[in-house]
Formats: C-alpha cells, sequence, structure tokens
C-alpha cells in the first residue's frame, strides 16, 4: 500500500592579477540556491582566494592550462550542505569573471552511459545530466567547446549518446582504452597511448575539463590534450580544481569525513599526503586514490615534459583554497556531521533496492562512530516516527494498510509533520501541512476542494485505471496550482513553496517516483528509512 495523507497535521516546535595570457573581468552571477541562514563560509572571499591561485598557475604555464575541474561544476548542493553559506554555483560565478579566457571541455565515461548510472541529486542518469550540463553551462553565457567519450569500446548506449551529439551540432570525441594503464608509461606516452586520441583544437588560455560525476576520465583527457600541445611546441601546464577534501583542515575534520561518506561506493579514504610531507615537512590532506596514482601521474608529467619537475606532491596540483574562505568551523562541523547521517539514510536505501552493496552501508556506519553520531541525531526523524506511530494507533481495527510519516523542518525551526490516507499521501500531507503553518492559515481550512480530489481521483481510478486515487506529492502541488486560481487561501499557500528550498525532510517508508519527483523539484534534503510502503515489487 502507498502513503496517502490523513487530514490532521502534527507539529513540532523548535526543542532542541591580471597576466598576459589571462584576465579576470566581472561577469553576471547567479545568487545562492540554498536557504538563508547562519553562514559558515565566505564565498566572496572564496572567489577572491580561488580565481588569484587560478591567475597563478595559469602564469607559470606559459600562458596555457588544462584545469581538472573535481566534483560538480553547476549545483554542488554537497559543499553547500556540508559549508553553510557556500553557493552551489559559486565555480560557474568564478569562470564567469574568466568567461574571455575559458574554454570548457565534458567528459563521459562509456560504461557509466551504458550502466545507466544516475546522479542521486537529481534522479537523472549521467548522459542526461551531460546534456542538462551543456544547457545550464550555456545560461551562464559561457559554452561547452567539446564532448569526450571516454574509454570508448563501442558501447551501444554510447554511440547512440554520441550520434546525437553529432547530430545537434557538438564536437564529440571518442578516447579509447590504453592496455596497462596507468602503469605501461612507455606506451601511455607515445603515439601509441595519449596519442592515438584525437587531439581537441582549443583557443582559449584556461581549458576546464568537467564530467558529470567522478571516474569519468577528467585526467586522461587533460594529459591526452598535454602530450599532444607538447608534440607541437606548446608547454602547456595542469592543475586540478580541488574542493574535497580540504588539505588544509584535519584528516578527521567532519567536513573530510562527509566527503568520505559521499564516495563510500569509492571505497575513498583520507590520508596524510606523504610525498608533501616529506617535500615541505607540512601535514597537508589528500585522499588515497590521488596519492596512489601521483608517483606514476608524475613519470607521465615528467615524460611529456621532457623531464621538467611540474609537482612534488598531489597537493601541490591541486587549486583550493575553500578553507580559507570557512568563517564557522562550528557550523560546518555541525553542518558536515549531518551530511553524514543523510549519506547513511541515502546507502541504506540504495542497498535495499539493490542499487548499492552493503559494504558501502557498513563504511557509512564507521564514520558515523567516528563522529558520535547516530540516525537519530536528525531533528525530523523522531517526528516523522512519532505521527506514523500514532497515526497507527488511532487506525480502526483491522485496518492494513502501511501507514507512513513524514516531517519537514521549516525556516523559524518548528517541525510539521503528516501521514497517510486514502485521499493523500503523507509528502503531499506533509507539504500542505507546512504551507498552512507559514502563511497562518487554519488547519481546519481545505486548500483543495472536495471536487478538485473527487475529479482527480475518478481520472486516476475509472479512466487511467489506477488501484490507487491517493494524490502523491507532485499530483498535490498540480492540483494546488489549479486550486490556486480560484482559491485566494490556495494562492496564499503556494506563494510559501519557494520557502521550502533547502529544508531539510525525513519519511519513514521509501517515496514512490512521484513524491521523489515533488520532494526534488522542491528542492528539499530528504532522508527516508529503508523500508517499503508495501509488499508490491512495483510502484509506478
Amino acid at each position: 500500500m502507498v502513503c496517502h495523507h490523513r487530514n490532521h497535521p502534527v507539529h513540532y516546535a523548535t526543542m532542541s592579477k591580471k597576466t598576459d595570457g589571462l584576465k579576470s573581468g566581472s561577469g553576471s552571477a547567479q545568487g545562492p540556491l540554498q536557504p538563508p541562514g547562519p553562514t559558515g563560509f565566505d564565498n566572496e572571499k572564496y572567489l577572491s582566494e580561488q580565481s588569484a591561485e587560478i591567475l597563478k598557475r595559469a602564469e607559470e604555464s606559459d600562458g596555457k592550462l588544462y584545469l581538472e575541474f573535481g566534483g560538480k561544476l553547476i549545483f554542488d548542493y554537497h559543499a553547500a550542505r556540508v559549508l553553510p553559506g557556500y553557493d552551489p554555483n559559486v565555480k560557474m560565478r568564478l569562470l564567469q569573471r574568466l568567461k574571455d579566457d575559458v574554454e570548457i571541455i565534458l567528459c563521459i565515461y562509456a560504461g557509466h552511459i551504458e550502466q545507466k548510472k544516475m546522479r542521486a541529486d537529481f534522479g537523472i542518469t549521467y548522459d542526461s545530466d551531460a546534456f542538462k550540463l551543456i544547457d545550464d553551462i550555456r545560461e551562464w553565457g559561457l559554452d561547452v567547446s567539446a564532448v569526450v567519450i571516454t574509454r570508448f569500446e563501442g558501447q551501444s548506449g554510447a554511440v547512440a549518446f554520441k550520434n546525437k551529439l553529432e547530430r545537434r551540432g557538438m564536437r564529440t570525441f571518442v578516447h579509447g582504452t590504453i592496455a596497462g594503464y596507468p602503469a605501461d608509461i612507455d606506451l601511455i606516452v607515445s603515439d601509441g597511448g595519449y596519442g592515438a586520441n584525437p587531439f581537441i583544437e582549443t583557443s582559449k588560455p584556461l581549458v576546464v575539463v568537467t564530467a558529470p560525476g567522478p571516474n569519468s576520465g577528467k585526467m586522461a583527457t587533460c594529459l591526452s590534450q598535454v602530450y599532444h600541445e607538447n608534440t607541437r611546441g606548446n608547454k602547456v601546464g595542469y592543475a586540478k580544481f580541488e574542493t574535497f577534501p580540504i588539505w588544509n583542515l584535519p584528516l578527521r575534520h567532519p567536513v573530510n569525513i562527509a566527503y568520505e561518506a559521499a564516495t563510500a561506493d569509492l571505497l575513498d579514504c583520507n590520508m596524510i599526503d606523504p610525498f608533501h610531507l616529506e617535500a615541505y615537512s607540512e601535514a597537508t590532506v589528500n585522499y588515497n586514490r590521488d596519492v596512489e596514482t601521483f608517483p606514476v601521474l608524475r613519470t607521465i608529467l615528467e615524460r611529456i615534459m621532457g623531464g621538467r619537475s611540474v609537482y612534488r606532491s598531489p597537493t601541490d596540483m591541486g587549486v583550493n583554497r575553500a578553507g580559507f574562505a570557512i568563517v564557522s568551523d562550528d557550523l560546518v562541523r555541525q553542518a558536515a556531521a549531518q551530511e553524514v547521517i543523510r549519506r547513511h539514510y541515502r546507502s541504506a536505501c540504495e542497498y535495499a533496492m539493490g542499487l548499492a552493496p552493503k559494504r558501502t552501508v557498513d563504511r557509512i556506519e564507521v564514520l558515523m562512530k567516528e563522529l558520535n553520531v547516530t540516525a537519530k541525531d536528525r531533528k525530523v526523524v523522531g517526528p516523522a516516527h512519532e505521527a506514523a506511530a500514532a497515526a497507527a494507533r488511532n487506525a480502526e481495527k483491522g485496518n492494513k494498510d502501511v501507514v507512513c510519516g513524514a516531517a519537514i523542518e521549516l525556516p523559524d525551526g518548528t517541525v510539521i509533520a503528516g501521514v497517510n490516507s486514502p485521499l493523500m499521501h503523507a509528502a503531499s500531507s506533509a507539504v500542505l501541512n507546512a504551507l498552512k503553518h507559514m502563511a497562518d492559515i487554519p488547519q481546519k481550512l481545505h486548500l483543495l476542494s472536495p471536487g478538485i480530489i473527487e475529479s482527480i481521483g475518478h481520472l486516476k481510478r475509472d479512466v487511467l485505471q489506477r488501484k490507487t486515487i491517493s494524490l502523491d506529492l507532485e499530483e498535490t502541488l498540480i492540483a494546488l496550482s489549479i486550486a490556486s486560481t480560484i482559491n485566494p487561501t490556495a494562492e496564499l499557500a503556494l506563494s510559501q513553496l519557494k520557502s521550502l528550498r533547502g529544508r531539510e525532510v525525513h519519511m519513514t517508508h521509501i517515496p514512490t517516483p512521484g513524491d521523489e519527483a515533488g520532494l526534488r523539484r522542491l528542492g528539499v534534503n530528504l532522508t527516508c528509512d529503508p523500508q517499503f510502503a508495501g509488499s508490491n515489487l512495483f510502484v509506478g
């Protein structure tokens, strides 16, 4: 049985410089997407520090720099959650400052296309996210000059992806798998290795190489370009734009632990950079994959560049000034601990749905113990469970319907909950109750008239042949929008929807597709228990 809505809400009050080759411009900027509140991060200081460091690297590279972008280029919600006040689009704001001299290459691993790997925060596959990323970059006044499909071996999905891009006028290249990569350096740095990859002509002094997610082949694409540039007599540079882990925070700082939780499926772990410690007698933080591959990477770069020593440590490679923009360590510690809890719930649900191995769940549980937090140390979890339990106690005897609960923390700190009924899902109930609270609308007033609900129920049951007529959140929001055209109260409630962006939400069951889509569009931070709302294997 899917989650619906009961008419009564549950309230929980708060208890608890310019260079010859690259110049800095202004550019327009889109505003932050996170809700207002206490800030632990100074975006302007970060922009200033990071821009200056990029300009310095470009100056050192004889006028052309290939910059590998780690993390999300746009909509970096992980950074926004662990660094309160961080603008999820601050990287694009930075590139806008340099836009006259920036060119962007996007990489995507052919295997991710074939496996239909998902970007969890948008609920779309990596190939769809690549299309979206190109569109979003264009909206910022920049463009993607080329797309590279990495480790291409003729996968049918990757072929279709390539065809679609090329037929829309996008330069698209494929890089094959290099045998013995990364150990066989003689082959890698040769015409049969990087030289076998097509050279991507670029015209700007700063070439940003980005991707929908990790393990997309960004580094190999950068090094392939550097190889081709050097064979043409161009002494270009390479560096990495990094955010996490933050090298000048303590190794086991919660922000760095949150990075481990976010990459638990990749088995990433942070460590003191031994190369940096030996070279500079300074302890800095990096992650295992960069440390493990650094000796090979350094050798490849030196081979490409004719023996020139470029970097002495993986930390040297990174351009990362995020740690210098933290203005409240207490706030970011608290936020990072909460992110680890969110990651726990996500991994547990992905395991329940067969999308993640048990080792990922176990790894995050170890990180929670290290931070001395539990799954219940999330403000909205208790109220969601309490609402569901109370509704179950009050349910008619013999009612076998599963009772589901949902809770939302509002901007004023109040937690509002809702549960399911034959009319609405729990997510729908909680959102409507929250809108009433924020708009000071009496709970006894209906936002959706019985006529609207009955009409939708008739459509679902008698026309679409659905087994249940209860409204999921996506349907509820559409109905509310329609009702607002004739009902001033519904219009008032609808005006509060934007206030839910960035709010915390918990559900006692894995949401149905319509609830998940609605909550994602509202921009909330959702967690849920790894429980299904019924015994049916198919949920439409």
